[in-house]
């Protein structure tokens, strides 16, 4: 089929559809979930009782305080942490540069040197709050290795062996990328790398950059992703740093986690106060922090039970696409994915357009991260599987906990519909 022309793209006023009058089928819920009416309850009632500034000493201050240390025990629990390895923020993206950043703030600090005589290890497909960060720490010298990745998307840990030196000071891998759902080998990573701590002063070569100590690299993971289906024991896992985001656990907006375990060293990336064991300057947003908290805790009594729900819709839906359109080319990993997650390619298929087309028709999806969404690029994250899986034809769909079998049967006809009007007028 032939590529198609970007400059061409018709636009939805073009399209001669009729958005359906049964509701819409929402199937983007990697980007964002609503907000669960049990949090929502939670922090309505919250917000009669916890308007004070929890770093006060008066009453309203210490009931604010108050919820506040519940929320971060209960998020602890979660994780299977300690409650002073919690720290509250805005999302995943400032989440994930406190944990670059402020590691990097800190070894420069502590060492008096420059970027230079760094290095860190992180992979093609990570999310661009990662993969923007190290490109911006590059700059300014620091050595970045980014593994490349199968055509499933996943790393090679004998790669990951071969990058790691004396003077590696971080490794970030995503838990579960929010493209592709392709679920990283966390244990073994951690595994890779304490093994690597372990040996490699005494494996040092005579000539080499100072050695960190055994300390380092520090293993952060985003697993923003990850929360609601996957392990989340931070002692199973063997993380040192790990990222959550409350938009993406059916908990309120601009929320998020940074999970710093004992003994790991960060300094503030911001100034202005000593909040969050003085890693998160400004008023703690303790209604966000309790959403968040309430999220994680339905999330982990439901986990297992709506890993199979949705992994049987996702397997029905896939089929379905599949019958329609046997041409198509799943991207990432089928046995290693998340369970609510298809990201599909149609060759010869602008995704840009078909995504307008469906939302016209009632159903939401994606082409790319919703953070990249605004750039005309196509996603970097395709286009590290290889050559044979078309990133300006690929469409991602996310399930959730709303997701019906009879809504998928809606979104398979719409899909259905959709291509037939696109590749008549791209005459295929």
């Amino acid at each position: 089929m032939k590529q198609v022309n970007k400059k061409n793209r018709r636009y939805i006023h073009n399209f001669g559809v009729t958005p359906q009058k049964r509701g819409r089928v929402y199937l983007d819920h990697a980007a964002g979930t609503p907000v669960s009416a049990d949090v929502l309850k939670k922090i309505i009632s919250a917000t009669k009782n916890d308007f004070g500034n929890p770093s006060g000493l008066h009453q309203e201050s210490v009931a604010s305080k108050k919820t506040l240390k519940e929320s971060r025990v209960k998020t602890a629990s979660f994780l299977s942490a300690h409650p002073d390895e919690i720290i509250f923020t805005s999302g995943g993206t400032e989440s994930n540069n406190i944990a670059i950043l402020g590691t990097f703030e800190f070894l420069l600090k502590e060492t008096g040197g420059n970027l230079k005589n760094f290095h860190a290890v992180t992979s093609a497909t990570e999310h661009s709050s990662v993969i923007e960060v190290f490109k911006g720490l590059e700059k300014k010298g620091l050595k970045v290795t980014y593994l490349q990745v199968s055509e499933d998307g996943l790393i090679d840990i004998s790669e990951l062996k071969k990058s790691l030196r004396g003077e590696t000071a971080v490794v970030s891998i995503m838990y579960a990328n929010n493209e592709i759902g392709t679920v990283q080998p966390i244990r073994e990573i951690a595994k890779t790398i304490r093994h690597f701590r372990k040996h490699k002063i005494k494996n040092k070569k005579s000539g080499r950059k100072k050695v960190l100590n055994e300390s380092y690299p520090i293993f952060h993971t985003d697993a923003c992703q990850a929360a609601l289906y996957l392990e989340m024991n931070v002692l199973r896992l063997g993380v040192d740093l790990l990222t959550l985001s409350g938009s993406k656990i059916y908990g309120p907006r601009e929320t998020g986690v940074l999970f710093k375990r004992r003994g790991t060293n960060l300094s503030p990336i911001f100034k202005g106060g000593n909040q969050e064991f003085g890693l998160r300057p400004g008023t703690e947003n303790v209604l966000g922090a309790l959403g968040v908290a309430e999220a994680l805790e339905i999330a982990g009594k439901n986990k297992q039970k709506e890993f199979k729900r949705v992994a049987a819709l996702r397997d029905y839906f896939l089929k379905k696409i599949i019958k329609d359109n046997p041409e198509i080319i799943i991207n990432g990993s089928l046995s290693e994915r998340l369970p609510n997650n298809i990201n599909i390619s149609f060759p010869g298929i602008d995704n840009e357009e078909l995504v307008i087309r469906l939302d016209a028709l009632g159903v939401a999806c994606s082409t790319k991260s919703a953070c990249k969404s605004d750039d005309a690029e196509v996603s970097y994250v395709i286009r590290a599987l290889g050559e044979n899986h078309y990133p300006e034809s690929a469409v991602r769909f996310t399930l959730g906990r709303g997701t019906e079998k009879k809504e998928l049967n809606y979104a398979t006809q719409a899909i259905k519909e959709s291509l037939k009007l696109m590749t008549k007028n791209y005459k295929l």
